[in-house]
């Protein structure tokens, strides 16, 4: 298998990185991995994607840390390649990143990613449905009964009232963005400090108001869903807990939080279901669900990490999984010789 992946920047990658370890994996197993940043495709005069792409000389690394090290240093092989003759273009960049003088960025893997498609390419997730989930507003698309209510404005009175119609207290942070970055637990008794709160956000855009759930004081669990359902291998789910730290609002791990296992019950697995037609509709091949209580608070399609974190603690190496299914994708297009709708390939 010949496998790209897309990234922000590789000199910005981590070795405990979630794409690392995938692309780490497929490299070892023989597959021809490349690695491509925001700067680096070319719309050719001939009407394919090029790329000056990079990847590592070797074909086994005992850990993600070595593999990435070579891939950073000057052992790395950087050469172009015609992106329509891959056989999967994996999108595993945070748009969130990209922001300021590098906004153009933000779009750029959905975007070559569409035409690659549309030459036979398979793309992950898939770009038409990454394009519906440029921001957070795409999460209002799933049935109501996953979400917790939520406001959506710019309108510092509306945002008020909403919280006063949560009890006084709501969950506010940018429409925009991710990892913690600018979430917030507004309480309408402290007043000054909800203004400023506010005021902060709203000069970056829309601000998202949720209902505060008070399970959120049990952390969230990241579960992870490939091809729309639970990702399970050798009898193991894709999950693990995520713990806010002390009075943090926020369990993200980069924001503080600590990890721990997650017994996956039929709660989440209800959960999962609800919303697997219309992520299969979409393409969303990998995904990971932030759930808390009996609700989701965030559907995560754009580079979902933590699959190194449920190894962990199942001792299962989900990677695996993921490349197989790939391999299984790749094995079917060249069987057949066409395209397919999203609902046909979710199943292999």
């Amino acid at each position: 298998m010949k496998i790209a992946f897309f990234v922000n920047d590789l000199a910005g990658e981590l070795a405990q990185y979630t794409t690392t370890r995938l692309a780490q994996t497929a490299n070892n197993r023989g597959d021809r991995v490349w690695y491509i940043s925001a700067t680096d495709f070319t719309y050719a005069a001939d009407g394919n994607i090029h790329a000056h792409a990079t990847r590592a000389p070797r074909k086994n690394y005992p850990t993600p840390q070595a593999y990435l090290a070579e891939l950073h240093g000057n052992k790395s092989v950087t050469e172009q390649i015609v992106v329509d003759e891959v056989d999967v273009l994996m999108l595993r960049s945070d748009p969130s990143l990209d922001v300021g003088p590098r906004s153009w960025a933000q779009t750029a893997g959905i975007t070559f990613g569409r035409v690659a498609k549309r030459h036979g390419v398979i793309v992950v997730n898939d770009p038409d449905g990454l394009l519906k989930a440029m921001n957070k507003m795409y999460f209002q698309h799933f049935p109501e009964a996953v979400r917790p209510k939520t406001l959506i404005s710019r309108s510092q009175p509306d945002i008020l009232h909403f919280i006063a119609e949560m009890g006084g207290n709501a969950v506010i942070k940018p429409l925009q963005g991710s990892g913690g970055t600018g979430v917030f637990l507004a309480k309408l008794e402290d007043k000054s400090n909800l203004n400023q709160m506010i005021d902060t956000l709203i000069r970056d855009g829309y601000i998202i108001a949720q209902e505060y759930l008070p399970a959120a004081a049990e952390g969230d669990i990241r579960l992870f869903l490939m091809n729309g359902k639970p990702l399970r291998y050798r009898g193991h789910y894709a999950a693990f807990r995520r713990l806010r730290h002390g009075e943090d609002l926020r369990s993200n791990i980069h924001a503080g939080g600590t990890k721990a296992k997650a017994d996956i019950t039929e709660l989440q697995l209800r959960l999962a279901e609800i919303v697997r037609p219309k992520l299969v509709a979409d393409g969303m091949f990998l995904v990971g669900l932030d759930i808390v209580g009996d609700k989701l608070m965030e559907i995560n399609v754009f580079s979902p990490g933590g699959l190194g974190s449920a190894q962990l603690f199942e001792k299962v190496n989900f990677n695996e999984a993921v490349i197989d299914a790939l391999h299984r994708k790749v094995a079917y297009m060249a069987h057949y010789h066409r395209n397919f709708e999203n609902e046909e390939m979710a199943v292999l």
